[in-house]
């Protein structure tokens, strides 16, 4: 085995990024016993190629590097051959956070890969999902516009200050996952801790921000005319919890929870002293996210002891791993259709 080879023959872990915009709290101290520094931390960049918040490896032979680096250096054979036009871009496609939204974020919509190419932006669209780790009673989400709103109708509405009239507001429990395809109008309200896997993608342009300031004591900017652009009106709306059931095994139930082009996400939960097995051959790498539970990954190279709530990139060439639970666990697996 070649040395570039057994660096990824076992999974990487990350040290989180943390972000305090004005919406966070405390929630992911409070409820995962994270160590955050004072103020509040709205979210925690998992998984992370963005300029906005790169990670780096936090231990084993490849400590010290970050995901960019990690992407230019070993390319395909970390990425797979299913995310080549990432590599080629020297990107790596997907980002995995917690989000604390102790307070209601603004009501937004993200551009699809054309809007970001048509208009040189230097980040690509950015369509997301969301799986809901914890709720506040009442607790709802924003998924798209009601029906019958149109541009000018949204127009108005901005204009007269009534934009949360026109909303779609659902109520979410703990386990739901929620499809957010690029160019839907959407927001996370507050009492709501949740994993969001994406396309490596910053771009947000606000519609309505519920009268708040900023740091400065001014209001926060909106991006209504971007926004405009970017928004699908009249598209049906996803619904959530798309689910279908996949094979699994004994002790082991699989779930699919979101296809769309840009990523697969399944929901994986296993009994005590059952294992998970799977085998990397170079098409695509997976992002494991332990949500509840306990329990290790085991591959030729490597193991991990995994705790809640953690997660961890395995490379698409790290070859046959099993992933056994030491208790009940739930995970969450990520990869590239």
């Amino acid at each position: 085995m070649t040395a570039s080879a057994k660096a990824l023959g076992a999974p990487l872990t990350f040290k989180p990024r943390l972000k305090d915009y004005l919406w966070g709290g405390r929630e992911l101290e409070r409820l995962f016993g994270r160590d955050l520094p004072e103020g509040v931390t709205a979210e925690s960049w998992e998984i992370s190629g963005h300029p906005a918040g790169v990670s780096v490896v936090d231990s084993g032979q490849l400590a010290g590097k970050d995901l960019p680096g990690l992407v230019a250096e070993f390319g395909i054979d970390l990425v797979g051959r299913r995310g080549s036009q990432a590599v080629a871009r020297g990107e790596f496609p997907l980002l995995v956070k917690l989000l604390d939204a102790s307070h209601a974020l603004s009501v937004q919509v993200h551009p699809d890969d054309a809007y970001a190419a048509a208009h040189g932006l230097d980040d690509p669209g950015k369509t997301e999902m969301w799986y809901i780790l914890h709720v506040e009673p009442g607790a709802r989400i924003i998924h798209g516009l009601k029906r019958g709103t149109d541009q000018a109708v949204l127009r108005r509405a901005v204009a007269e200050d009534r934009v949360q009239d026109i909303l779609n507001r659902d109520r979410v429990r703990p386990g739901d996952a929620i499809l957010v395809p690029a160019g839907t109008v959407h927001g996370i309200l507050s009492g709501i801790v949740l994993v969001e896997i994406q396309q490596c993608s910053d771009t947000t342009f606000r519609i309505h921000d519920w009268g708040r300031v900023g740091p400065d004591g001014q209001p926060r900017e909106l991006h209504v005319d971007q926004a405009m652009d970017a928004i699908h009106f009249g598209r049906a709306r996803t619904g959530s919890d798309a689910r279908r059931v996949a094979a699994g095994g004994r002790g082991v139930r699989r779930g699919v929870l979101t296809e769309c082009e840009h990523f697969n996400v399944e929901r994986i939960m296993i009994e005590a002293g059952a294992g998970f097995e799977a085998d990397l051959t170079g098409d695509t790498f997976e992002i494991w996210g332990l949500l509840s539970g306990t329990g290790r990954i085991e591959s030729t190279e490597s193991e991990l002891t995994l705790e809640a709530v953690q997660f961890v990139l395995l490379p698409a060439t790290m070859g046959a791993f099993e992933l056994q639970a030491t208790t009940d666990l739930v995970a969450l697996r990520t990869y590239l259709p």
